[in-house]
């Protein structure tokens, strides 16, 4: 707390000149435009080393957390224990400066889900900037130790963000209990991580190719500009350390969100989001070089979120808008396709949400090859995370064919715990 004193002291000191002395006051009146600038600069630094602190983890969340009192629903995640119990995680408040993370549970297959029973929540009153946790995910590991990673920074992005996790290791127990948070890098994440052929944990971690946003837009952290991008790290040690192994800066960048698959050639074929929507880029030497990124061959994507993944068929799952694999109008039409010459041609075709507003997919596989894929809608006005449940042959036949397959299942509706309507 030392630190939030000192800055906040320092913050003061710019703004209400009553607090320094008269001699002090002489000299910042005499600053040049440089001088001024390098003290603007470096007090915004100083703000950002706020994102530093480790964030509050409220395992047993009061009630103004609890879905009565919700009103924003931005979904992150979806992810299976071993023993079946499924998790999802969202976030509240909003899509900015004012968000935080909340961790449902539901021990029925999604048919019920209890009240949040993690949250992560960094705002406090008393600092010069919001700080947020926005952006992250759910992954069971091959330990079967679940995982939810966020990121922390002020103001939404502060050009240098954090990468932070934590870790239930007995996550089908009735007492959860989480790992202190742990800093792993800068920027964030949103996409599973994956174990390759080698065995390494590969996690797909963005620095945002812009410099901030809002007050921190003119850049603060310019010693990061050379890897700023789609960034790979890896471990070797079960996710004990992290190492970053390369990373790719893509044309007119969004915000990234990138996740790959390892072809059987022990390349990485890998997409991520640009405003001009999906483009490909292809890593012969596991992360740490990448191609020139260039549009992948049939897939139309918006600027928005997208699922994939290699399924244990040896099929290649893709979630995506556009009723068709090569067409989108939007953040519309959530439809699930198949690839089995490895990204070259996609078929199948199964619509999950044609509403407008839907995004966000993400998901895992069951081991009884049922597929799970968690996504919003329209989460600034009604705030809704829903889930489908389908199998490889719903999405071959177009439609619900499999027993037990479903589609738009509520798991948070701001307002109502458990709706069925």
């Amino acid at each position: 707390m030392r630190r939030e004193f000192t800055l906040s002291v320092l913050l003061l000191s710019l703004c209400v000149p009553c607090v320094l002395s008269g001699e002090e006051l002489t000299e910042l009146g005499k600053a040049s435009p440089e001088q001024a600038r390098e003290r603007e600069l470096a007090t915004l630094r100083e703000v950002a080393d706020l994102a530093l602190l480790p964030p509050r983890l409220i395992t047993s969340p009061p009630e103004k957390y609890h879905v009565k009192n919700l009103k924003y629903g931005m979904t992150i995640g979806i992810e299976r224990t071993n023993k079946g119990r499924l998790f999802a995680a969202w976030i509240g408040g909003e899509d900015g400066p004012k968000s935080y993370m909340l961790v449902a549970k539901s021990d029925d297959d999604g048919d019920t889900w209890s009240e949040p029973v993690l949250v992560v929540d960094s705002r406090n009153e008393h600092l010069p900037i919001p700080r947020s946790v926005i952006v992250g995910n759910l992954w069971t590991d091959p330990m079967g130790r679940l995982w939810l990673f966020f990121d922390q920074t002020m103001n939404h992005f502060d050009g240098r963000g954090g990468l932070w996790c934590t870790r239930c290791d007995n996550p089908d127990a009735d007492q959860l209990t989480w790992t202190e948070p742990r800093r792993i890098w800068h920027g964030s994440m949103l996409n599973k991580p994956m174990v390759n052929s080698k065995g390494e944990w590969i996690l797909f971690a963005q620095l945002l190719q812009r410099k901030g946003i809002g007050p921190f837009a003119a850049g603060v952290f310019g010693e990061l500009d050379p890897i700023r991008g789609a960034n790979i790290l890896v471990s070797t040690d079960q996710g004990e350390t992290w190492t970053r192994r390369g990373s790719v800066k893509f044309p007119e960048p969004d915000w990234l969100e990138h996740r790959a698959i390892e072809r059987k050639d022990g390349s990485l074929w890998m997409l991520a989001r640009t405003r001009r929507g999906a483009m490909l880029t292809i890593s012969n030497d596991m992360g740490a070089t990448w191609s020139e990124p260039e549009f992948p061959p049939q897939i139309k994507h918006p600027p928005a979120r997208f699922h994939l993944r290699e399924l244990a068929s040896g099929s290649w799952l893709l979630v995506k808008h556009g009723k068709t694999i090569d067409a989108h109008t939007g953040r519309s039409h959530l439809t699930a396709w198949l690839s089995d010459d490895q990204g070259l041609t996609w078929s199948g075709g199964l619509m999950l949400d044609e509403r407008s507003g839907v995004s966000y997919p993400d998901g895992f596989q069951a081991p009884d090859g049922s597929i799970y894929i968690s996504y919003d809608w329209q989460r600034g006005s009604k705030g809704h995370v829903l889930f489908a449940k389908f199998t490889e042959a719903d999405i071959r036949a177009g439609k619900l064919v499999s027993d037990g397959s479903r589609l738009q299942q509520p798991i948070l509706k701001p307002g109502k715990l458990n709706p069925k309507d």
